[in-house]
């Protein structure tokens, strides 16, 4: 009898290395946004502090929403292409439009680099690079169940 396994399931402890890598760039990233862009625009005058706990719970809602999102993920070709899209546009829109602002600070169209160009090519290319990854992913090696360590894991 034949029997099919994963040869791409990443183990376990890659798979919480990945989650809290994730973690670590989610969670300041949506604090920054928030405090600098919505919040900056609000007339808070001396209570900066509002800003501080607003950008805070939003980073903490993020970070919670991507902590439990990514211990659910799918192995569908949808999903692997969206995830792959979404992680891949967002560093590139993040590359794209903080780059120039910190090596060319007085370039005034430099954050356009990251909305009109880097960002949606990280898309398209997260997306091609998410469909091969299912793709490879999705081929399976076959091997006989007397190859197996122990038969009652693999029923």
């Amino acid at each position: 009898m034949t029997i099919y396994t994963n040869l791409f399931t990443p183990p376990k402890a890659m798979k919480l290395f990945i989650r809290i890598i994730a973690l670590i760039l989610v969670v300041p990233l949506t604090y920054y946004f928030i405090f600098w862009l919505p919040c900056s625009l609000l007339p808070l005058g001396e209570q900066r502090w509002i800003a501080n706990v607003i950008s805070l719970t939003c980073a903490a809602g993020a970070g919670w929403f991507v902590w439990v999102k990514t211990a659910s993920v799918s192995d569908s070709a949808i999903s692997t292409t969206i995830l792959g899209a979404v992680i891949f546009g967002g560093i590139g829109f993040t590359g794209g439009f903080f780059g120039p602002i910190i090596f060319t600070p007085g370039a005034n169209q430099g954050p356009l680099l990251g909305i009109f160009i880097t960002g949606p090519a990280g898309f398209v290319l997260g997306g091609i690079a998410g469909f091969v990854y299912w793709i490879m992913k999705g081929r399976e090696k076959p091997y006989n169940k007397e190859d197996a360590p122990d038969q009652k894991a693999v029923r």
